[in-house]
């Protein structure tokens, strides 16, 4: 992911909706599921660091990671302001290097998706095992082809919030895998009573169910189950993030 310096700026008044402790407490549940109850996660790819907040305040040990200084300024914000102690690492997730292992790692809210590449998240997954203590968890989402081709493809989305506007726009590409997003942010000024455009632009890829199966199989870690989105159910035809816990070998 890249530097992302508008959409840091803006993330969190437009992901107010996600509902971060809950997300927090599916997660433990998820790998209280399969063994952990705590000890060192890892949060790759944690943007404004809401997530990591949540699973700090569950009693993990938390380290994040994101390629954006913006995005890490205003996790470290959050979370000193929150009197939690946190490790921030600015690292592209393909560039994984930690001082040492962990017990979990997650990534979520499709950002495995921004990789484009299908080599370098085989690379991401091989070293997200590199850095798991045997027998640890990597519990990940993606949105899925059927997201991108229904949901997300060649649509339009507004986001209307008290100081920002913004409108989304997708671009579904000829495969129905790739989706290029433009935004455009208009902010507004109280010192000049007047609103200020800015840009961002980035690209999401589905991948196949049967694709990550075989990234998780060669990066040395092991599929132990998937979930249909933040919930316990098998995933259907219709499904539009699959949640996936791996297992270090």
């Amino acid at each position: 992911m890249g530097g992302y310096a508008d959409f840091a700026a803006f993330y969190d008044r437009l992901t107010d909706d996600v509902g971060y402790p809950q997300r927090a407490d599916y997660i433990a549940e998820l790998l209280m599921e399969h063994g952990m109850k705590k000890g060192i996660v890892l949060d790759l790819a944690c943007g404004t660091g809401s997530l990591t907040l949540e699973l700090s305040k569950r009693g993990y040990e938390m380290i994040g990671v994101d390629a954006s200084p913006d995005m890490l300024c205003a996790a470290q914000e959050k979370c000193a302001q929150a009197g939690a102690e946190v490790l921030f690492l600015c690292q592209p997730m393909e560039a994984l290097d930690l001082y040492g292992t962990v017990n979990a790692a997650v990534c979520t809210l499709d950002s495995l998706n921004h990789i484009t590449d299908p080599d370098t998240l085989r690379e991401v997954l091989r070293r997200v095992s590199l850095f798991l203590e045997p027998g640890g968890l990597f519990v990940f989402d993606v949105n899925t082809p059927y997201k991108h081709r229904e949901v997300l493809g060649n649509n339009v989305f507004v986001f209307d919030r008290e100081d920002v506007f913004c409108v989304w726009q997708n671009t579904l590409s000829e495969d129905g895998f790739q989706v290029q997003m433009d935004l455009d942010f208009f902010a507004y000024n109280d010192e000049d009573d007047r609103y200020t455009r800015t840009q961002e632009s980035f690209c999401e890829r589905a991948y196949t169910d049967e694709e990550i199966r075989g990234f998780i199989e060669k990066s040395g870690m092991k599929l132990l189950e998937t979930y249909a989105g933040d919930s316990f159910e098998p995933v259907q035809p219709d499904t539009q993030r699959i949640v996936y816990v791996a297992q270090k070998i």
